[in-house]
């Protein structure tokens, strides 16, 4: 069964593979809480498990769900049980366990689409970059990615030697064609280019190099502004100042599970009761 599902993945893109995810996520909670039959929308969890599971990436992407559809599942394993479908709720709680869920205010459902993405992409940046940031800060790496590769080499006392060693090595020809014959020895004045000069040229290739691995990873090119402003250092995703309704997903602890505290919901949002319904 896994095998065959995860068929659905061969086509997927090479680029935005959070929004893709979400996507897919979203197509199966539209059904989970639609008005539909119970084995309609228990179609659409089950669904969302195997996408979950059979994903190709890793980490997973997390399931983003809404306090709002928290709600809607809670009602859905209350409606199993009455019904005596009791894999319904130990399916739910495997995904609590697995920390399947990413939890948030904003409905992706009934919100306008375009903003949606906007936000969720820039959301999914946001992490990438921070675990970019905690990957190669103080590392052997970080100290080649800002490295100024002019100043190992001390290019400009090897520009001012190379430039002395060809004043030096003319004015010697020179004086030594006044006693004995050196054209055998002139070719030693026809280099092509200084030393100096050469190793500058490997320096600003070593720059344009470096500029354009930080165009394209988002790293800062300075050590001091590496790690981005975040309010919470352990956190994967910075909360909004706009005042949008986008901008009110909450803060996701990111101590490998992705979910939000369960104290900071409140006591009636639906959360505390699908644990308790569970247990």
């Amino acid at each position: 069964m896994g095998k065959k599902f995860s068929y659905i993945y061969e086509g997927r893109p090479k680029t935005n593979s959070g929004l893709f995810m979400q996507s897919l996520f979203l197509h199966c909670i539209g059904y989970l809480t639609s008005q539909s039959s119970l084995h309609q929308r228990l179609a659409g969890l089950y669904c969302l498990y195997c996408l979950y599971e059979c994903q190709p990436y890793k980490p997973q992407f997390k399931i983003y769900l809404s306090l709002e559809e928290c709600r809607q599942l809670k009602d859905i394993v209350v409606m199993a049980k009455q019904n005596g479908l009791q894999l319904v709720p130990a399916l739910v709680k495997r995904m609590l366990d697995k920390d399947m869920f990413l939890f948030g205010y904003m409905n992706l459902i009934d919100d306008n689409g375009d903003k949606q993405v906007e936000e969720l992409t820039a959301l999914q940046n946001k992490r990438v970059k921070f675990a970019c940031d905690k990957l190669f800060a103080n590392t052997q790496a970080e100290r080649y990615l800002h490295m100024d590769l002019g100043a190992e080499f001390e290019l400009d006392s090897i520009k001012k030697l190379s430039k002395e060693y060809a004043e030096a090595k003319e004015l010697a020809l020179a004086e030594a064609s006044q006693t004995v014959e050196v054209d055998d020895a002139k070719h030693l004045l026809q280099s092509e280019r200084l030393l100096g000069d050469k190793i500058d040229e490997v320096v600003k290739e070593w720059d344009v190099q470096k500029e354009g691995f930080y165009e394209r990873t988002g790293l800062s090119s300075s050590p001091g502004d590496q790690l981005m402003a975040i309010d919470n250092d352990e956190s994967g995703a910075q909360c909004h100042e706009d005042g949008s309704r986008g901008d009110q997903l909450m803060a996701v602890d990111n101590d490998e599970s992705g979910v939000q505290d369960h104290e900071d919901l409140d006591d009636d949002d639906g959360f505390a009761e699908l644990e308790l319904l569970l247990e």
